[in-house]
């Protein structure tokens, strides 16, 4: 008896640690969600920063609402017509105290796959996709297109499922699911303005790089999405074996990936491509994610290896042969990489793995292959159908496509009233009122009551010294030697900016995504002095021997005259406002 107590005790023990632990990774999976928001924003253009970090808001909130009101009931319904279609008992409204004990933890599992799916769609549709249209379609996807696949997968009582198909956390069921629906979208869509340049036949001519601004937001949001995929693809997990198993399997397969993506591009390129080896993390992530409790080491490393290479071609034979418009990759990791890491199991599940699932390269048995090759294909299908007729719909009814205007403006403006995400760094005039509407306003003879003894303002006439405006602009690099040689000088002040610009060489070309940048205009440092007391050809002989190196984009230096110059705060004109208060 006491045994007997033990092992219930143990047993419960167990249970309870379980679903903690599941619920956990439910909590892992929702963080993803703000990995993904990264990645999007960051691949993307400022301007439309705050229009992807609102769709991956709204994402999850319109997929919890609808989720709740039919999706959870679709997909683990306890009755199922054929296998194929569960039918709803709506038993969350009905018997809520009977739901929480029995289905609340999967619910809340269930509610951020699904969330996780609807969000893969926003990057391949990002800067040109109407607000409206993106909540309606996300709705779609989690209201019925992925209840139903995914209960084809998950639900004990579904026909694939007694078939035998192996999608342990999702390659199939959420990430092809994500990256079909994106690769739709962007062809519906539309490719954004500028991206492909074509002739007067309609042929394209030239394919045009969009780089995104924060190439650290997206590594940010990389990072945050592999921390959240150890509760994706772990939380399932019934013990520490396997757990430990699936930890490992999923650190191999990304890590492999990564320096796979990263010596392909080295050497394709002659560099290797930072945001293609972020997608290629990504990339390995989804690819282990079907077989992570079902490949070995070995298994893992040719998933990482597999995945690393078809990403980028994935993603370049879209964008240079297809022409279509993905900015984030997400086509390339989440569908091309879906089905491939679905298919691995078929051909590299190890027995001795904890699912012991018999791979074709293991057992010679081909059974598992066909299974998975018939369940990736008619996941496929049904989602092709589903959200063509959806995308087709909308593009007829609310409209798919923001207008030339709004998407030339950015969708921060024109759907939200946001001059940018980026509020301190929007290029306007300063609009608040700081209070200093009394200031005293010098002209003429300079007020007793003003704190600054100045010497009465001279006749500005032909007999005055001469003023030059030198304007310097030089390699950014080559700023700090060239300020400590005109301080040097004598030189009392200079303005300095950052701009854009070429020579006649017309800069040079670099790969952004394995598309050719031409960086003809490349950042540069101008340096403004205007003089009259230090000689005009010393400023220009000692910038001359700053700069130089000998190498193309030294700079070039121009000489204007100047008028006049006024020292606003002095009221001091001429010769006397260029010089330092004695």
């Amino acid at each position: 008896m006491a045994e007997e107590f033990s092992e219930l005790v143990k047993e419960a023990v167990t249970s309870e640690v379980f679903a903690v632990w599941f619920l956990i990774g439910a909590a892992l999976v929702f963080f993803m969600q703000a990995g993904f928001a990264m990645v999007e924003t960051g691949f993307t253009r400022a301007k439309n920063a705050g229009n992807i970090i609102m769709k991956n808001l709204m994402d999850f909130c319109i997929g919890t609402v609808v989720f709740v009101l039919l999706g959870f009931s679709l997909m683990m319904a306890q009755d199922y017509v054929f296998g194929i279609i569960g039918i709803p008992n709506l038993e969350i409204f009905t018997d809520f105290g009977n739901f929480v004990d029995n289905y609340a933890s999967s619910f809340v599992f269930n509610l951020v796959f699904c969330a996780t799916a609807a969000t893969i769609v926003s990057g391949a549709m990002a800067e040109r996709t109407r607000f409206i249209a993106y909540c309606i379609y996300s709705g779609v996807i989690s209201l019925f297109v992925y209840p139903i696949e995914a209960g084809w997968v998950w639900n004990s009582k579904s026909w694939l499922v007694n078939l035998g198909f192996h999608d342990f956390a999702g390659s199939a069921a959420i990430h092809t699911v994500g990256g079909l629906t994106a690769l739709i979208g962007a062809i519906m869509v539309g490719p954004r303005l500028g991206k492909y340049l074509k002739d007067k036949s309609g042929k394209v001519t030239k394919v045009n790089a969009i780089p995104g601004h924060s190439i650290t937001l997206g590594a940010l949001g990389c990072f945050i999405l592999w921390f959240g995929w150890y509760g994706f693809n772990g939380a399932a997990a019934w013990d520490g074996a396997s757990l430990a198993s699936i930890f490992l399997t999923t650190t191999i397969a990304p890590a492999v990936a990564t320096c796979t993506t990263m010596v392909f591009t080295w050497i394709k390129n002659g560099k290797p491509d930072v945001s293609m080896c972020l997608n290629g993390s990504l990339a390995g992530l989804v690819g282990i994610t079907a077989g992570c409790d079902a490949l070995d080491a070995l298994g893992a490393t040719v998933v990482g290896v597999v995945s690393g290479i078809l990403v980028v071609v994935a993603v370049e034979f879209l964008d240079l042969k297809l022409h279509i418009d993905d900015p984030v990759g997400a086509v390339g990791v989440h569908l091309a990489n879906g089905v491939w890491g679905t298919l691995a199991v078929g051909l590299l599940a190890n027995p001795a793995a904890p699912a012991g699932l018999e791979g074709l390269f293991y057992t010679g048995n081909p059974r598992l292959f066909g299974v998975q090759l018939l369940g990736i294909v008619c996941i496929i299908a049904w989602t092709a159908v589903c959200m063509t007729v959806t995308f087709i719909v909308l593009k007829k009814t609310v409209g798919l496509r923001a207008s030339a205007e709004e998407e030339i403006k950015g969708l921060d403006l024109t759907e939200h009233g946001l001059p940018s995400a980026y509020a301190d760094f929007v290029p306007a005039v300063e609009s608040l009122d700081y209070g200093f509407e009394n200031a005293t306003v010098v002209s003429g003879e300079i007020p007793v009551a003003e704190a600054v003894p100045v010497k009465k303002v001279p006749e500005f006439s032909d007999g005055s010294p001469k003023f030059t405006k030198v304007e310097i602009i030089c390699k950014e690099s080559r700023f700090e030697s060239l300020k400590k040689a005109m301080t040097g000088l004598g030189i009392t002040g200079m303005t300095v900016s950052h701009v854009l610009g070429c020579g006649q060489q017309k800069g040079k070309p670099e790969y952004y995504r394995g598309v050719e940048v031409e960086a003809t205009l490349l950042p540069k440092v101008q340096v403004d002095i205007v003089v009259s007391k230090v000689p005009v050809r010393s400023v220009i002989e000692t910038a001359k021997k700053v700069l130089y190196t000998g190498h193309i984009g030294d700079g070039k230096i121009f000489v204007y005259d100047v008028e006049n110059v006024v020292k606003v705060r002095t009221g001091e004109e001429g010769y006397d406002a260029l010089q330092d208060v004695e």
